[in-house]
């Protein structure tokens, strides 16, 4: 009786971090499409908002860490029932490292908008982050349904991601050597361009600790990366 009802005091504890989760999750991903769509649409204000609600992100991590302290000095979960934990701890870190870089954007994106625009680079990024954030659905997903076959799918998407990133480099090296005036342009969108990429290897991390959470196990093997950008030279 002691034993059930100590495990069910824990399950009410994991539900009540798991809902902390979920909501950091949704303002995360709505963080990255503001962030993308207020630099293809240059407005200055849906990126300040961006920059502003980067604050909530930050205070549910803290929540959440708060929290995941409580359950393991309280119930002190063994097993299955600490690596859930640790787990949860490990997607809110990676969460809360998008919303930083979902802010970094909105930062630039409110210099990009004293410039002239560049292309279509702002549309190609808006794709990219896009992209991120389906990722980022379909691993918290993968999490609250212990999806391991979803969480390999997402991890496996993020080639797709450092491919459209390579792309965006080199879209953005030929503007500067084209219009030398373009450089701090492109500087600014290939740094937002970066943190997209970043941000998809960060969804790729909560996919494993998916994985890891299900199987007891860490992928062992090499995540599929496409970043070839230091790697690029000049063609003759």
């Amino acid at each position: 009786m002691n034993d059930r009802h100590i495990s069910s005091a824990f399950d009410r504890d994991l539900e009540a971090v798991q809902a902390l989760i979920m909501k950091m999750g949704g303002l995360t991903e709505a963080a990255i499409l503001d962030a993308a769509k207020a630099l293809e649409e240059r407005d200055d204000d849906l990126a300040r908002k961006v920059r502003e609600n980067d604050a909530q992100i930050d205070d549910l991590e803290e929540r959440v860490n708060e929290e995941c302290a409580r359950v393991i000095a309280i119930r002190g979960p063994v097993a299955s029932d600490l690596r859930t934990v640790l787990s949860v701890l490990k997607i809110s870190a990676n969460l809360e490292r998008c919303g930083d870089y979902a802010k970094n954007m909105a930062k630039r994106t409110s210099v990009l908008v004293q410039m002239q625009p560049v292309g279509g680079a702002p549309r190609s990024i808006r794709r990219m982050a896009r992209e991120v954030e389906l990722m980022m659905k379909d691993a918290l997903d993968a999490y609250i349904q212990r999806d391991a076959e979803l969480a390999e799918d997402v991890r496996m998407r993020d080639a797709d991601v450092d491919q459209m990133y390579n792309a965006l480099f080199r879209e953005f090296l030929t503007h500067m050597m084209e219009d030398p005036r373009n450089i701090t342009a492109c500087m600014h969108l290939h740094f937002i361009a970066k943190n997209i990429e970043r941000m998809g290897d960060h969804v790729t991390s909560i996919a494993e600790q998916v994985v890891y959470l299900v199987s007891g196990k860490m992928p062992t093997d090499d995540r599929p990366k496409g970043d070839s950008t230091p790697y690029i030279v000049e063609e003759q």
